[in-house]
């Protein structure tokens, strides 16, 4: 039997804004099993849950109006429980439309985090094997090697691959031939999704967000009376 919020949940659920999924799933014992197997995939059914047996509950128009579309899981084969005979899962779920703000379960973003461009700058030439070791104080990509003149010379190629290691500090012949630090006006952001919305468009999205309330902040600093 439901209780008054479950009967509410249902009153509450529409076509419109509800997406209805459900889990029912009971484990058996197989009848077929040899009696000297001890391999719980031959002596029960159903006995291992997964993302698949999460079925789809059409509510009024929706079978219609998402008959192109597979609506479920994005992956099948996530496990979800270990049942035995006797055991069973009777689960209605309903799936609905939010923002971040609201509650962290809606937020499409999995992590963002952003640093300052790393800034590295050769104070004077260094070469020969002093360039090598250089080379190897950074991560791959930062500083090359360039021939001049028959030697081997260092210059910064990519100062944006350097993960600020600050390894060349270690070395008293070198710590003073590089400065290093960070454009202060230079951002870097990584945006990871949780794979509902690509990460540029999220990046896009969240821009527009900013934006509207600069506007906001604008209008509201236009109506306030200055004295």
């Amino acid at each position: 039997m439901m209780d008054a919020c479950e009967e509410t949940a249902e009153e509450e659920a529409s076509e419109i804004d509800t997406i209805q999924l459900q889990l029912k799933i009971k484990c058996s014992r197989n009848p077929r099993a040899s009696k000297d197997s001890s391999d719980p995939r031959e002596l029960y059914l159903n006995h291992m849950v997964y993302s698949k047996d999460i079925e789809w509950v059409p509510i009024g128009n929706q079978a219609d109006v998402f008959a192109d579309s597979r609506i479920g899981p994005v992956h099948d084969d996530i496990l979800i429980a270990q049942l035995r005979p006797g055991q069973e899962l009777d689960i209605v779920m309903h799936c609905v439309k939010g923002v971040g703000k609201d509650h962290a379960k809606f937020s499409p973003v999995a992590t963002a985090s952003y640093r300052l461009l790393p800034e590295i700058t050769l104070l004077e030439p260094v070469e020969g094997e002093k360039a090598e070791r250089l080379k190897r104080c950074f991560s791959r990509g930062v500083i090359d090697l360039e021939d001049v003149r028959g030697k081997k010379v260092a210059k910064v190629v990519n100062s944006r691959l350097d993960t600020c290691s600050r390894e060349v500090l270690r070395h008293s012949d070198l710590k003073n031939s590089v400065k290093l630090g960070r454009v202060r006006d230079h951002f870097i952001f990584t945006v990871e999704s949780t794979g509902i919305l690509p990460p540029d468009v999220l990046v896009t999205e969240a821009i527009k967000v900013l934006m509207g309330k600069c506007q906001s902040f604008l209008n509201e600093m236009n109506t306030v009376d200055m004295e």
